[in-house]
């Protein structure tokens, strides 16, 4: 009897600490979540600033087109001959044709820097929403945890105590059980059979846990066997 009531704290233990386990992945869970959309944020602000500088360079072509097409214009004046005159006014028709290239280009960048901010604005709006609602969980999640380790430490005290009225060689046997058993180390018997394994124990074994002389175990399952008397006919 006093092993089965050891085995009722360390199926209560098991349940709880199952129950902290799962509430620590929630967290992780809740963590991971906020991870991902900063991750998200970041990618989006990179792609931003690979589009800006792109940007950027191609504006500098622009400047550098847009100069060269002046002092090209310019050397029109000092042109003396025909040939000449033709050679500068294909640099200018092509540095036109570069320059109208160029200015689309930059319009194009300029619209994609546009949805860009947007869509990482939004972005930002969104993660604010995340960590708040977050935040919120993991209180919640917390405080169950709390309450679980509370329940747990209580529980530990109570074994502790029983530990000390079961003899060392009984306990070992029930440990081992245990672990092979799936936690389940103490089942009831009853109507003559055992109630972990439900096969029929021998007459003779059956009678003997009413004297509750000796630990019997079950011949099939090899689990220890607890009769309560109150319940049998």
């Amino acid at each position: 009897m006093l092993l089965e009531d050891l085995q009722e704290l360390d199926l209560k233990a098991d349940g709880t600490q199952a129950r902290i386990q799962d509430a620590l992945g929630e967290v992780e869970a809740l963590d991971s979540r906020l991870q991902e959309a900063r991750a998200a944020i970041e990618a989006k602000q990179g792609e931003l600033a690979a589009v800006e500088g792109e940007r950027g360079l191609l504006e500098e072509n622009l400047a550098t087109e847009n100069g060269n097409m002046t002092r090209s214009e310019a050397n029109l004046k000092g042109i003396t001959t025909q040939k000449e005159y033709q050679a500068v006014n294909k640099e200018i028709a092509s540095a036109r044709k570069l320059i109208a290239e160029l200015e689309e280009q930059i319009l194009q960048k300029s619209v994609r820097c546009e949805e860009l901010n947007g869509e990482l604005a939004a972005m930002v709006s969104d993660i604010s929403s995340l960590e708040e609602n977050v935040s919120t969980q993991k209180v919640d999640v917390l405080a169950r945890i709390t309450a679980e380790e509370t329940t747990a430490a209580a529980d530990e005290k109570a074994r502790v105590e029983l530990l000390r009225s079961i003899p060392a060689g009984m306990l070992k046997r029930y440990e081992k059980l245990r672990e092979v058993r799936r936690g389940v180390a103490v089942v009831e018997a009853r109507d003559g059979g055992c109630m972990g394994c439900n096969m029929h124990i021998p007459p003779q074994m059956y009678n003997n846990l009413f004297r509750s002389e000796e630990l019997i175990t079950c011949p099939h399952c090899q689990r220890i066997l607890v009769l309560h008397q109150g319940g049998q006919e």
